[in-house]
């Protein structure tokens, strides 16, 4: 007999899964006020919520912030804000940015309470085109997106890059990344299951043996792959 499939069990919101926001630390947004400041970094944080370090900030206002820190940023250093500096982690008006620097911790609406993208270790993204009324930025997946120019970013590359090249060297931790409630991994492909697993397991190796578009009144246990397609099969010229 089969059981229910990860995603349903993940979708279900069983404490298993749950995220365990009790340990977060911090909350990553930007100065609440509009007018040029100037910053200095008093400690960097780990918080198990995110995985590039923190940057606790403290402005000339008294009013303190949590930031994604920056490659190349130490304790003492000055974090400028909305005054033209070109300097490292200083936070700017997108407008005000030439064109090919890299950006991170990039506002989707002007004067949000936080940034929306390239927030995560190593991100980063540059200015590919300015005109008055839109900035085009240009994303690590090649992606372009305009954005308002009234929009606030970083300067620099996100720390943390090297993440993903550190071994796991211990079982013990392995098992601990495998049994932690907020994430699923490692991610393994349906195919790659057993048919007890998921509809597309088993066979000779990874053949699905059945269409990746499941019929459109098909139970929940079956609903997966390309649910309810635009189109299928091979596109006329």
């Amino acid at each position: 007999m089969g059981k229910p499939l990860i995603q349903q069990r993940r979708g279900k919101g069983s404490i298993r899964f749950r995220s365990p926001s009790h340990n977060y630390k911090t909350k990553i947004n930007f100065p609440t006020i509009n007018e040029p400041m100037l910053g200095i970094v008093e400690d960097f944080i780990h918080d198990s919520s995110k995985n590039a370090p923190v940057a606790e900030v403290k402005f000339n206002n008294k009013e303190k912030i949590f930031l994604p820190a920056i490659e190349g940023l130490k304790i003492g250093d000055k974090i400028n804000y909305l005054n033209k500096n070109k300097a490292k982690g200083s936070i700017l008006r997108l407008k005000e940015i030439a064109i090919g620097a890299n950006i991170s911790s990039i506002e989707k609406i002007p004067n949000s309470p936080q940034g929306s993208f390239c927030r995560s270790a190593g991100s980063t993204a540059t200015i590919f085109a300015k005109t008055k009324k839109s900035i085009t930025i240009l994303f690590h997946s090649k992606k372009k997106k305009t954005f308002h120019p009234e929009c606030r970013a970083m300067l620099g590359i996100v720390a943390g890059s090297g993440r993903l090249d550190k071994p796991i060297v211990k079982a013990g931790k392995k098992h601990h990344m495998m049994k932690a409630r907020n994430r699923f991994w490692p991610k393994v492909s349906g195919v790659s299951m057993n048919a007890v697993a998921h509809p597309f397991g088993s066979g000779r190796g990874k053949h699905l043996g059945k269409p990746k578009t499941p019929p459109r009144f098909a139970s929940p246990g079956r609903k997966v792959g390309q649910i309810h397609a635009k189109r299928t099969g091979r596109k006329n010229k």
